[in-house]
């Protein structure tokens, strides 16, 4: 039987205000971003769904996954692709492995969804599901803190300006103030939901994934570095607008290593995306060449 592939496209170019105090987050190219890799994903014979924008909820986004958790099967394939803001939340709760006892988050449209409920959902696809997921936002990791980003000295090296503001509406990083305000507004959903996903991490979590987490089989591009800012752009993103000239419709050929070695030499040297294994993918599809169904 031949492999069947899904795969979802979320862009957001702004948030709901009332849910952010009045912040709309408004970016350019996202929706841009959505469509354009939901046409790669149709040709390259994936069966698409597309959130843009006020469909960006957590509720939908939530859906479509389970979707297609539910639709998959061992050696099928399933691609997500994001482009928005990226966030970060406190874990307060001790359940998380994170050093910097931060939760990464894409800011969807009506709050924000913690890297943790995005690795529960993946975790639901069946066994043997080539997972490849494409973040273009930004999004820190765990070696710094967004502060060590927002210097003037590391402003004026990735974007030729020092003035915060400016910045924030070049760049795809929901203001650090804002995320303080809010996650003190929220400050008890999130740590409830934290501990959930904790409770269920270390009742359920998979054969191979790190000790009280789930962690879905899954290959992760994302758009930079942890000291780095994802830029916005008139047209695409610019890791999406540089991956899709390397894609060049197509004819790239090569493995994942391969296509992200291509993307990085594209990229200027300060924004450089990060290839990234989560669980335990098959050599093979590591091996594979991308957007194969």
């Amino acid at each position: 039987m031949a492999s069947a592939g899904l795969s979802l496209h979320i862009g957001l170019n702004t948030v709901d205000p009332a849910r952010y105090d009045g912040w709309d987050g408004r970016l350019v190219a996202c929706e841009n971003d959505a469509r354009d890799m939901a046409a790669l994903a149709r040709e390259a014979g994936y069966s698409d769904t597309v959130l843009l924008t006020a469909d960006g909820t957590v509720d939908q986004v939530t859906a479509a996954l389970r979707d297609a958790a539910g639709r998959l099967r061992d050696q099928d394939a399933f691609l997500l692709t994001y482009s928005g803001h990226g966030g970060q939340v406190p874990d307060e709760t001790g359940g998380d492995e994170e050093p910097d006892a931060l939760d990464e988050t894409l800011v969807l449209h009506d709050r924000e969804y913690l890297d943790d409920e995005l690795q529960r959902e993946l975790a639901r696809f069946p066994e043997g599901v080539r997972i490849l997921v494409l973040l273009d936002c930004c999004h820190s990791g765990t070696a710094i803190e967004v502060p060590d980003l927002l210097t003037p000295e590391a402003l004026r090296e990735q974007f030729g300006t020092a003035d915060r503001e400016e910045v924030t509406a070049v760049s795809r990083l929901m203001p650090p103030t804002l995320q303080g305000t809010l996650y003190r507004r929220d400050r008890d959903f999130y740590q409830g939901l934290q501990r959930e996903l904790d409770a269920e991490a270390t009742a359920g979590g998979r054969p191979g994934g790190r000790a009280g987490r789930l962690e879905a089989d899954a290959l992760l591009l994302s758009a930079c570095q942890d000291n780095q800012l994802a830029a916005d752009g008139r047209r695409n993103g610019l890791f999406t607008g540089t991956l899709l000239k390397v894609w060049d419709g197509g004819a790239f050929r090569g493995g994942h290593r391969a296509f992200h070695r291509a993307v990085l030499r594209r990229m200027p040297p300060n924004q450089s995306p990060n290839l990234y294994v989560s669980g335990r993918p098959s050599a093979a599809f590591l091996a594979q060449r991308p957007f194969t169904v």
